[in-house]
C-alpha cells in the first residue's frame, strides 16, 4: 500500500493503532508507528531517534504531530513539523502548517494551511523531550 523511499530511515513499523481503535492522550515514540485509528492528542517521535509515522487513508490525528518522517494518506488537524522527509499520498488532509526539510506531494492531497521550509530540518517546535 505505501511505497518505499530511499528517503525513511526505517521501513519497519514498531507500533500499530488499528482501525476502529480511538486514543485519547499524547503519543510518544520511536522507530515506526502506523496509526490506522484516531489520536485526539499530540504525536511526537522522541529526539535524537528516528521517528516514521505513517497515518492511513482512514486514520486521523487530532493533534500536532513532530517526527523524522512522515507518510500521511489520512488527516491531521494541528500543526506539523518533520525533521526530514514528508510524503503526501493522495487522500492525504492537513489543516494546519506543515514545516518540512523534503517533501513530495501526490496529486489529490490538500494541505490547508502554510508549508515552511526548513533546509537544516531544524524546527522549533521538533525537540521533543526523551521518554524517562
Amino acid at each position: 500500500m505505501f511505497k518505499k523511499h530511499k528517503h525513511h530511515r526505517s521501513d519497519r513499523i514498531d507500533s500499530l493503532i488499528g482501525q476502529g481503535s480511538t486514543v485519547g492522550g499524547d503519543v510518544r515514540f520511536s522507530g515506526g508507528l502506523r496509526i490506522d485509528g484516531i489520536v485526539v492528542g499530540d504525536v511526537s517521535g522522541l529526539e535524537g531517534k528516528d521517528s516514521t509515522l505513517v497515518v492511513s487513508e482512514k486514520a486521523r490525528i487530532e493533534g500536532e504531530v513532530v517526527c523524522t518522517h512522515l507518510i500521511l494518506n489520512g488527516e491531521i488537524a494541528g500543526s506539523i513539523a518533520v525533521s526530514q522527509y514528508v510524503e503526501l499520498q493522495p487522500k492525504a488532509r492537513v489543516r494546519g502548517d506543515l514545516s518540512y526539510k523534503m517533501l513530495e506531494v501526490h496529486p489529490g492531497a490538500v494541505v490547508d494551511g502554510r508549508l515552511n521550509h526548513c533546509a537544516d530540518g531544524n524546527h522549533p517546535a521538533a525537540a521533543v523531550p526523551n521518554a524517562d
